[in-house]
């Protein structure tokens, strides 16, 4: 571990340890010469880093919004350093902990930002290869109105532990952190992967469709660890969740929604939707993208078929058919939602229970 005020290349200061993952440890760190924030990442003991600067080049390239920016690598002391813009925010793993599921006006924004920012990518050839909710960083609002994926920088790092695990025979069984936090969301080309096997963008498509199944139902599709590669294997699938479509209020919109990301999870790399594809598909729904905010339940009417939500700078209406996901709501309960104009009351919509 690096200790707080340590200064890293004659630049950056260490103001501490935010993170760790199977391969990295980071670092939020000052830029001494411009000032500002950022991450500052660098393999953790005993990970190999003969491919850690060709990944920073690569991942250099990609530049967009929905895109953490690679700023910079260097070595010193014996010891590789990839500095990344610095997110102020949670990881999208993180958020989702606080909530069942999103709604699907959010869940289509979450896949709209994430196409966009995979589509900067695979223009540039580079392919991510580890995409999860870890590796996603967003904002800590209510919703989710900025979304960057990180550790570009480490693309072709990955692919080298990725590479390593598959000579040893079967992927599936390693006990590498890395591959076991990568296999809900792994494509079955890459989870059965053999030495030599060609990779392609496809394998980004897949993970963005196994990601968005596990924010709108609140399962993984296939489950984790050595179950969901025997349930990818079998081609067992967990069935979209009834809920979803209950409500007609969301119905067309999760509909849209579920066949798009069952494209995205077709078992042939082939028939899956190039990441510019998905960008078009998201830009014909209809989904509004209103702020999110966070109240308590205070007063149910009407036999609960509609009552009130309150925090510090507001108080709501809501009526029931405007819940998503449940039929019913306890008063005290905590609850999400986007607030329009209305009379004595601002109206809530969408409204989602937090966990």
């Amino acid at each position: 571990m690096i200790a707080p005020n340590t200064i890293i290349g004659d630049r950056y200061e260490v103001q501490k340890h935010i993170g760790a993952g199977g391969m990295q440890d980071v670092y939020l760190a000052k830029d001494q010469f411009l000032g500002g924030y950022i991450a500052l990442k660098t393999p953790q003991p005993g990970q190999k880093t003969r491919r850690f600067q060709a990944s920073a080049v690569i991942a250099g390239k990609v530049n967009h919004h929905n895109v953490a920016k690679t700023l910079d690598y260097f070595e010193e002391k014996g010891v590789v350093y990839l500095v990344e813009e610095y997110v102020n925010g949670q990881t999208l793993e993180d958020k989702i902990a606080q909530r069942k599921f999103l709604d699907p006006h959010l869940a289509a924004r979450t896949l709209h930002l994430l196409a966009k920012g995979i589509r900067a990518s695979h223009i540039q050839g580079v392919i991510h290869r580890d995409l999860k909710p870890s590796n996603i960083m967003v904002d800590s609002s209510a919703g989710i109105e900025e979304l960057k994926i990180t550790d570009f920088g480490i693309a072709t790092f990955t692919e080298e532990v990725f590479n390593e695990e598959a000579e040893s025979g079967d992927i599936t069984r390693s006990t590498s952190g890395t591959v076991k936090g990568a296999l809900p969301f792994m494509a079955p080309e890459m989870m059965f992967r053999r030495k030599g096997d060609n990779i392609t963008c496809a394998l980004d498509i897949w993970s963005i469709g196994a990601m968005m199944f596990k924010l709108m139902a609140g399962e993984y599709p296939f489950g984790v660890y050595l179950d969901a590669a025997v349930n990818v294997k079998t081609q067992n699938r967990l069935a979209w969740p009834s809920f979803m479509t209950e409500n007609p209020q969301f119905s067309p919109l999760a509909r849209e929604l579920q066949t798009i990301i069952d494209s995205c999870l077709e078992y042939d790399p082939t028939k899956r939707p190039t990441a510019d594809d998905l960008v078009k598909k998201c830009q014909n729904l209809c989904y509004q993208t209103s702020k999110r905010h966070e109240a308590t339940v205070t007063k149910l009417i009407q036999n609960g078929y509609s009552g009130f939500a309150s925090n510090p700078q507001h108080s709501v209406f809501f009526s029931i058919h405007s819940l998503y996901g449940a039929s019913r709501v306890q008063s005290g309960s905590k609850i999400t939602y986007s607030k329009f104009p209305g009379h004595p009351n601002a109206r809530a919509h969408p409204v989602i229970i937090q966990k």
